[in-house]
């Protein structure tokens, strides 16, 4: 029995479906996105106490080739299944798929989900239908994804295509035979960290985790690298002394890996570093010595624009009051000649 990871495909040439032939499976290799896994297991919690798996419709991109399929997103679609028939509103279905590829062009229906490991004719009736002509992916094969859901254990997801199989008509419909795919979960250094934040979770009773902040971001990853280190220490120190078994692989990923490691000594990494800091130091005093001129420069302008308005106030002002008693002064003499005349004609 071969590993349940290892995978015969049985390939024929690639090239353009004519009409009338069957959708290609040829081989191909499925990337799917953290948030796609989020996505159906949110679906998965949410579903109806009475309903034993959940559906939805898959999306992402696909190579040229069509032998790369990236998983990055996908929605429910409500469906009822019983022990005798299954009913999928396909309405639905097509319409937010339209809304879906409106809002993300580049995105394309490349299969679909179910939160179950069972292959039965249902499946076969779903899987038919996303890999259909006209709405379906056709001639590229319908990529389907399960996700095992049972509390308390691990999340396990597989990949398949489907391939026709000789039957009659009427049940050419609910037939066809699941070929497994190989599959990764692939993600960034940004998912990766939310990730991890997300799974520290589950040491605390009430199973939330606070945002932590950059130092403590910090500090963590150094933690998590003195670990790895101690632990890869005492893996050699284990083989030196004959206490573990020695392993090729392992031991070329450590050579690679210190291979990549600078050659320059310890006290030279120390000198770098504090110079950095003050060189960083000097930048930020520079920066904020710049702050406050340009603080202090608005300040005093701001000021002197003040007290020259004031000024030039005060000034209009007693030029009026020395003009008025010029005036004032005129008008004294013009009254004393007045006196003087009507003294002589007394």
């Amino acid at each position: 029995m071969a590993d349940k990871d290892s995978f015969l495909h049985l390939a024929r040439p690639l090239g353009p479906a004519p009409v009338g032939a069957q959708p290609s499976t040829a081989p191909l290799n499925v990337v799917v996105q953290p948030q796609a896994i989020f996505s159906i297991l949110d679906h998965a919690l949410r579903r109806p106490a009475d309903q034993d798996r959940v559906i939805g419709t898959l999306l992402g991109t696909r190579s040229e080739d069509g032998t790369e399929v990236e998983i990055r997103n996908c929605y429910a679609v409500p469906h009822t299944e019983t022990a005798e028939q299954v009913e999928v509103d396909m309405d639905y279905q097509k319409q937010m798929l339209q809304l879906h590829l409106r809002a993300n062009p580049r995105e394309v229906l490349v299969g679909w989900y179910a939160t179950s490991s069972d292959l039965n004719t249902f499946s076969a009736l779903i899987q038919n239908f996303y890999g259909q002509q006209g709405d379906g992916t056709w001639p590229h094969p319908a990529v389907h994804l399960t996700v095992s859901t049972v509390p308390g254990e691990e999340i396990e997801s597989r990949t398949y295509i489907s391939a026709p199989i000789g039957v009659t008509a009427e049940r050419a419909a609910d037939s066809c035979l699941f070929i497994p795919v190989p599959h990764e979960l692939k993600y960034g250094e940004a998912e990766k960290s939310g990730l991890e934040l997300i799974s520290s979770a589950k040491d605390n009773e009430d199973r939330s985790q606070p945002i932590i902040t950059d130092l403590e971001a910090l500090e963590r990853a150094i933690v998590h690298v003195l670990e790895m280190l101690d632990r890869v220490s005492t893996y050699v120190n284990n083989v030196l002394d004959e206490e573990a078994e020695p392993s090729s692989a392992l031991g070329q990923y450590l050579m690679n890996a210190l291979s990549l490691a600078p050659k320059v000594d310890a006290a030279d990494i120390e000198r770098d570093f504090n110079n950095h800091i003050q060189d960083v130091l000097v930048v930020s005093y520079l920066a904020n010595t710049i702050r406050t001129q340009i603080d202090l420069s608005n300040r005093l302008a701001t000021a002197a624009l003040t007290l020259g308005t004031g000024d030039a106030l005060a000034g209009d002002g007693e030029q009026q009051r020395g003009g008025d008693r010029q005036r004032g002064g005129r008008g004294g003499r013009g009254g004393g000649q007045g006196r003087q005349q009507r003294q002589q004609e007394a």
